[in-house]
């Protein structure tokens, strides 16, 4: 498998798993990842995703232009998925939070991917560009419509137009990363930030996420008006109830999730 999918209790784990070839996505791979982001959404268990690649070298370096795919660029265009680059890059169906784990390179479809992700960890070593106009490309999964969504203008223009990359550091710098950790400590990390994910009720968690995800484009007056299933869910849970009845009793939550 290109790609390997575990769960523990809440949390899922999505590994691209072709470290020889930097995490590179090919068709299967693609067809791969799609299958598991439905498998998530379909299981109620899981209420944190962790995506990352194999290996220490890379995340993922997007694309792989060695397997070919045999389309011109614009039948390519034409063909593209809804989702974004590995299904996730603009994925709207998805109501439950994701980390990217970025252990090195995010190059391309692996910015992409980042993009489609809630929470960005990165290691101090890991490196993130847009580099498709160099092979006389373009980011079209997702780079060239969210980057500028994320970050200042100018800085997601320099990204894409020089093909340079940028380094974890600066990623923080400008909002793209959460945290920057030494590469020793990146799971540490990544794992300390799950359990607050996971200490929190996750119907509230869905709900902000959707409402993040849904009201970019609204005024602030606009964006709170707008009453999101998943924001329904949450007002009339037991879990709200239970939230504030177990901060009165001075003990941790238990949540239900309905």
């Amino acid at each position: 498998m290109s790609v390997c999918f575990d769960i523990d209790g809440h949390l899922a784990r999505v590994t691209i798993d072709r470290p020889e070839r930097m995490n590179a996505v090919d068709a299967e791979t693609e067809r791969a990842l799609e299958a598991i982001w439905q498998k998530i959404e379909k299981d109620e268990r899981i209420r944190c995703v962790v995506l990352t690649g194999a290996g220490e070298r890379a995340f993922s370096a997007g694309a792989d232009l060695k397997s070919g795919s045999g389309f011109s660029g614009l039948e390519y265009w034409a063909r593209q998925n809804p989702n974004g680059f590995g299904g996730i890059a603009l994925r709207e169906s998805l109501a439950v939070p994701v980390i990217a784990r970025v252990n090195g390179l995010a190059l391309g479809g692996g910015l992409e991917m980042v993009l489609g992700c809630d929470i960005v960890i990165a290691a101090d070593t890991a490196r993130f560009g847009l580099p498709e106009a160099k092979v006389g490309r373009l980011p079209l999964d997702g780079g060239m419509v969210a980057l500028q969504r994320l970050v200042p203008r100018n800085i997601a223009a320099g990204l894409m137009l020089t093909g340079r990359m940028m380094s974890a550091a600066e990623a923080a710098a400008c909002g793209l990363a959460n945290a920057v950790v030494p590469a020793e400590a990146l799971d540490a990390e990544v794992d300390a930030w799950v359990a607050d994910i996971l200490a929190c009720a996750p119907l509230s968690t869905k709900a902000i996420k959707a409402t993040l995800r849904k009201t970019a484009h609204l005024s602030p007056r606009e964006a709170r008006a707008l009453q999101t299933p998943e924001l329904t869910a949450a007002l009339l849970s037991e879990d709200q109830d239970e939230g504030v009845r177990a901060f009165r009793e001075k003990r941790a939550p238990v949540w239900q999730g309905k």
